[in-house]
């Protein structure tokens, strides 16, 4: 949905696309790495939702444009994701349902780090959404989304460290 959305805006060639990622800090919600860009227009063109025009010249790219069936999907896509509630899969739910592997200082240990670990993306999204102020509204909420888990994740591990602390038969 990325990539659509991005030559919906605009005809774009994979190079102004990656650009486009890297400008707007997309990847820090996103995964898309730069080799995947032709990979994932080559599908899309296939698929018929882009149309693929190389205009005249040695050195000329491949610019992408969405198509009339690559709009409704993508209109499709982006409400479905909006509408949609899909449970995220964090590796902290793996790490607490086999606690009782680890030696308690080990593990309150690496909770600890994971909470320091959290606080410091928190640090660094909250740099970056100041640093690409002024947001369309959004990208705003997009950045506000991104800090509220990090801050509601920060405040679950504080708590936990605090009762796992207090309560001794845990060992």
């Amino acid at each position: 949905m990325l990539l659509p959305g991005l030559t919906a805006e605009m005809p774009r060639h994979g190079y102004q696309l990656e650009q486009e990622i890297k400008r707007r800090s997309m990847r820090e919600w996103t995964r898309i790495g730069f080799s995947s860009i032709y990979f994932v227009l080559g599908k899309l063109k296939r698929a018929g939702l882009v149309s693929a025009k190389k205009p005249g010249g040695a050195k000329a790219r491949k610019t992408f444009t969405l198509t009339v069936a690559g709009r409704r999907a993508l209109v499709a896509q982006t409400l479905a994701a909006l509408r949609t509630y899909r449970p995220p899969h964090s590796s902290i739910l793996l790490g607490m349902i086999h606690w009782p592997a680890l030696e308690r200082k080990e593990a309150l240990d690496a909770l600890k780090a994971r909470g320091e670990a959290v606080n410091a993306e928190l640090a660094r999204f909250g740099a970056i959404q100041i640093d690409q102020q002024p947001l369309p509204d959004y990208v705003e909420a997009l950045f506000d989304y991104s800090i509220g888990q990090l801050k509601a994740e920060a405040e679950w591990i504080a708590h936990t460290l605090d009762y796992m602390k207090t309560k001794p038969w845990l060992e």
